[in-house]
């Protein structure tokens, strides 16, 4: 059995700009808080309807499908994210809704063993006209669940913990019996693909490269220009739902040097700060911007493979080798100009500002003096102050996988070799790109990856 443990390195925050028509110029808004919301919500009935929303990516998607392991990057979720059934919508306060859209109703109706029950909006069906209905449930749990490895999905957790999906009193109706309870029920079948996709590897593996052969939900695709590196999106025909406000969503590939330009020269409507104090500032300049915060759900994190025979294989190790990476620090190179007191982000499940956060962090916390002694006394001892541990003649090296291009992925990993490099714990950093890494990834070929 492959041992992982995951260790969450930064604080999340997401910083978005955004053109205002008409505005006066916005200003250097107060400096951003740690799990500060201000996302200026207003009711559906007060936008005005129509228009393209103009949003820029960092490359063109090489998968469509976001549940195959070269689909999961991060535009590919913003595309299909307006073309799949979700099940839930995230809610400000950091919890989930029923997305009505595509249910009547999801609930628990058994606990041992615990059965989930949904019933399908009557009216949800796919742009071709075929209705959505279990069998698309019952397919995506084959498909995802890990059984067949002609299927090369992103992974399996949840599915692979379902025992059965199964019809109910009707094709809208679907009963999902686990073998093992699983907490985060509500986060499976979403983005949700149509059977003819997971019913067939092949299918599931290439029918989504550089295509969108069906869609699900309130737009539907007009088009793919590699040579312009845009894709468009137009509203869908079919949708049953709450018509959108906007008619088209305009998807195109900007690096994120030009974003600022690009967004006062008006090729875009806004774009993503994330941790760029450089992007905050061309902000700050541009005449009719308005600058925005909210808490992000994802994350920043290193997995450590701990399977038989790894270098990390001893969980003591593990342990002493992680209390030696300051997740604070890190938080505080990648945002700090951005949010002064920003702080390592210390949960799993739940984000800064939800309801429910609280910071777990101190289960394993940075000790660089701990983490000293634990090292020697597993054996890994130093020759000279400075230099690298050694045991029976071999180095305490490790081989961090660098997925990429992701500039702040490569910041992290920098400041955790600096970091390491201070309790002799050498660090060899292998950028390799993001689809080669998921195969490393998935082999156990890595000692260390930061996700």
């Amino acid at each position: 059995m492959r041992r992982l443990g995951v260790l969450v390195l930064a604080a999340a925050l997401t910083l978005t700009v955004g053109g205002c028509g008409g505005g006066d110029g916005a200003g250097a808004p107060p400096p951003a808080t740690r799990g500060g919301n201000d996302i200026n919500p207003k009711p559906g009935e007060t936008v005005r309807d129509g228009g393209d929303l103009r949003w820029p990516v960092d490359s063109m998607p090489d998968n469509l499908n976001a549940n195959h392991r070269g689909g999961i990057d991060g535009p590919t979720v913003d595309i299909v994210g307006a073309l799949l059934p979700s099940m839930f919508r995230g809610t400000a306060d950091g919890g989930t809704t029923l997305n009505t859209d595509y249910l009547d109703s999801a609930e628990v109706t058994g606990t041992n063993p615990q059965v989930v029950t949904y019933a399908l909006n009557p009216q949800a069906r796919w742009s071709d006209g075929l209705p959505i209905t279990w069998r698309d449930f019952e397919a995506q749990w084959k498909a995802l669940r890990g059984t067949d490895p002609a299927f090369q999905s992103a992974g399996k957790t949840g599915y692979e913990d379902i025992a059965s999906v199964s019809r109910g009193r009707d094709d809208k109706h679907v009963v999902v019996t686990f073998a093992r309870t699983f907490a985060e029920w509500r986060s499976l079948f979403s983005l949700l693909y149509p059977e003819r996709t997971n019913s067939d590897p092949v299918a599931f593996n290439t029918a989504w490269v550089k295509a969108l052969p069906v869609s699900g939900g309130p737009f539907a695709l007009e088009g793919i220009d590699q040579a312009a590196r845009t894709i468009t999106l137009r509203r869908n025909e079919r949708w049953w739902g709450t018509p959108p406000k906007l008619s088209r969503i305009v998807y195109r590939v900007f690096p994120r040097a030009e974003l600022a330009d690009a967004l006062a020269t008006d090729q875009i409507d806004f774009y993503r700060i994330g941790s760029s104090v450089e992007l905050l500032r061309r902000a700050q300049d541009v005449p009719g911007v308005v600058i925005r915060q909210s808490p992000d759900r994802s994350y920043n994190h290193i997995t450590f493979n701990g399977a038989p025979g790894s270098a990390l294989a001893d969980v003591r190790l593990r342990r002493a080798v992680a209390k030696g990476i300051d997740r604070t620090a890190i938080a505080r190179r990648l945002i700090g100009q951005i949010v002064p007191e920003a702080t390592q982000h210390g949960n799993h499940i739940y984000a800064f500002g939800s309801k429910d956060y609280q910071d777990n962090a101190g289960v394993l916390p940075y000790d660089q003096a701990g983490a000293n002694r634990e090292l020697d006394e597993l054996g890994w001892s130093r020759p000279a102050p400075g230099q690298p541990r050694v045991k029976e003649g071999r180095p305490l090296r490790l081989r961090l996988l660098e997925p990429g291009p992701n500039p702040v992925g490569a910041e992290i990993d920098r400041a955790v070799v600096e970091q390491l490099a201070a309790i002799g714990v050498t660090v060899v950093v292998e950028p390799v790109p993001i689809a080669e890494a998921q195969r490393q990834y998935l082999a156990g070929n890595f000692d260390l990856v930061g996700f």
